[in-house]
């Protein structure tokens, strides 16, 4: 998500160019699949104005799928004039916070990705749904997980080909994910695989993210160097990293065909594009026991 996600909140506008070394180096990390951009307007996002120029310089990759966020029609037809892989339409579970996002109350954005949905199949375009702030609203406050179960029946109309949940202000609990995604495969069995993204705000995310794979999830979403937010919400900070959870990933037993130390490199190169630290742990600390072998081999 960094490229997207990640970028979209960050003060600094990074040159296109930037961008796509951004997705190269994810993609010799062993990344398959990006969210690159945002097609929404760019006075509102800037860090995503160049959303066509960037689908026009990405490496042209058989084994690799971009993804790029819409929110409306129009978004829509910019992304697939530009010829993006996939689209990911966002549906906020509370009308407060999809208002501020996206101008219309969640019915209307539920409206507009039945019909998204439609025209994206049609043009072969492959088309995923994020229920977003699935986990709590920064302006409702709890979001009933009967409110959530009622957008997933509606949303399932448009036939995804992913159904996203996403905690956008990092207020969830492992028990809570548990939950949820238990009555989610109760009211859809194995339909569509099942994806969820994480903030790290409240130091949950990847407590989330590990009780997401324990619940079964089939992605996670993350952010190289833990970079990105949502410029829409009161202190919505933090992605979780890409870096710290390949790490737990993988000395989990969980193979994730990913190099992390190529991830862990590329956050210390993006630290270098945006002038401070990332918020990913394993750059300061090092990968395990990588660095007791470095020790001994020094000493």
């Amino acid at each position: 998500m960094g490229p997207r996600d990640g970028l979209q909140s960050e003060p600094e506008i990074l040159p296109t160019e930037t961008k796509l070394e951004f997705i190269r180096r994810a993609i010799e990390a062993g990344v398959r699949r990006l969210e690159v951009t945002s097609f929404v307007h760019p006075k509102r996002v800037p860090q995503m104005a160049d959303a066509e120029a960037l689908i026009a310089g990405l490496p042209k990759r058989d084994d690799v799928t971009y993804i790029g966020l819409v929110l409306n029609r129009k978004g829509f037809e910019r992304a697939r004039a530009a010829g993006i892989d996939e689209i990911g339409m966002a549906v906020v579970a509370s009308d407060t916070y999809n208002q501020r996002n996206q101008g219309v109350p969640t019915r209307e954005s539920i409206k507009a990705w039945l019909d998204i949905a439609r025209d994206a199949r049609a043009a072969g375009i492959r088309a995923n749904v994020m229920v977003s702030s699935a986990f709590g609203c920064p302006f409702e406050g709890e979001v009933p997980l009967s409110r959530v179960l009622a957008i997933v029946d509606e949303v399932m109309a448009g036939e995804p080909v992913e159904l996203g949940f996403a905690d956008s202000i990092g207020v969830g609990v492992p028990a809570q994910v548990t939950e949820m995604l238990q009555a989610v495969r109760e009211r859809i069995g194995d339909a569509v695989p099942i994806r969820c993204h994480f903030h790290n705000t409240r130091n949950t995310g990847l407590a989330n993210a590990q009780a997401a794979v324990e619940a079964g999830v089939s992605s996670l979403d993350a952010s190289i160097g833990g970079i990105g937010g949502c410029p829409f919400a009161p202190a919505a900070t933090g992605n979780i990293p890409t870096d710290d959870l390949v790490y737990m990933l993988e000395r989990s037993g969980v193979s994730t065909g990913i190099d992390l130390e190529k991830i862990v490199a590329t956050s210390r190169w993006l630290q270098e594009q945006l002038g401070r630290p990332v918020p990913a742990m394993l750059p300061k600390a090092g990968i395990f026991p990588q660095v007791a072998e470095n020790y001994r081999a020094a000493g």
